[in-house]
């Protein structure tokens, strides 16, 4: 299927690994001009590597909402404007009720929320103005079934989950849609940190096996479509049925 996105823009937020990356192949194969950042030179320059066409690599944090805000100023400035935005940044540590303290909390709401917020406060105008955009942020299940040893994380992305339907409804007017992708257990580099194994992580899921980021970037490359115009302000989990709520 073409999805009608050739020659649109992308800024794809931590997306020099794992499921940022995903994101990025998936909007690069269908002729999107992609810029992603990341904090390590060198996987940078590896991930570019992987993309088809002219992406561009930004080297930043996007972990504080100065940081998400400078990733989106230096992205439109280089790609000329932003038409898609998928925010992105990694997880904070692990935690419960007893171990995560008020810090914890604060940088998490700065990494997975706030973050996320200023990105989309510096890329939808322009997006309004030319009354088409699309935003896709990747969340997690955790925003729909807690995960609680990320407890911070949990939180965190929950809160950015209202802001993202109520930003929805507010810009759907104007052409522009607001969505999240929530994964489940994806092999990633901070999937291995948490689960003893793939094998181990594949027993708990109902699939039986762990997410491809690749996969993962397909469905956000849907969300981005000119098909899925009249998708906003939904989640759309992609979790090989993890999930275990009635309204998912």
């Amino acid at each position: 299927m073409n999805f009608g996105i050739e020659g649109k823009c992308a800024a794809v937020a931590a997306g020099s690994a794992g499921l940022g990356l995903g994101a990025a192949k998936a909007l690069a194969n269908e002729g999107v001009r992609v810029a992603i950042c990341g904090r390590d030179p060198e996987r940078l320059r590896v991930a570019i590597s992987e993309l088809p066409g002219s992406a561009i690599a930004i080297e930043g944090d996007v972990s504080s909402p100065q940081g998400g805000r400078t990733f989106i100023d230096a992205a439109n400035e280089q790609l000329g404007q932003i038409d898609i935005l998928v925010t992105n940044a990694g997880g904070p540590p692990q935690g419960t009720f007893a171990t995560t303290e008020q810090e914890d909390y604060r940088t998490a709401f700065d990494m997975n929320c706030l973050s996320m917020i200023e990105m989309c406060r510096a890329a939808i105008p322009s997006m309004r103005e030319r009354h088409w955009g699309r935003v896709c942020a990747i969340t997690s299940i955790g925003v729909k079934q807690p995960i609680g040893v990320l407890l911070a994380s949990s939180v965190a992305r929950a809160g950015l989950t209202s802001f993202l339907k109520i930003t929805a409804r507010e810009v759907a007017p104007d052409g522009v849609t607001v969505n999240s992708c929530q994964p489940g257990t994806h092999w990633t580099e901070r999937a291995a940190k948490i689960a003893s194994s793939k094998d181990a992580a594949a027993h708990k899921i109902p699939a039986g096996i762990t997410g491809d980021p690749d996969d993962f970037g397909a469905a956000i490359a849907f969300l981005c479509s000119q098909q899925a115009k009249f998708v906003t302000g939904t989640g759309l989990l992609v979790d090989g049925g993890q999930a275990t709520g009635l309204l998912d």
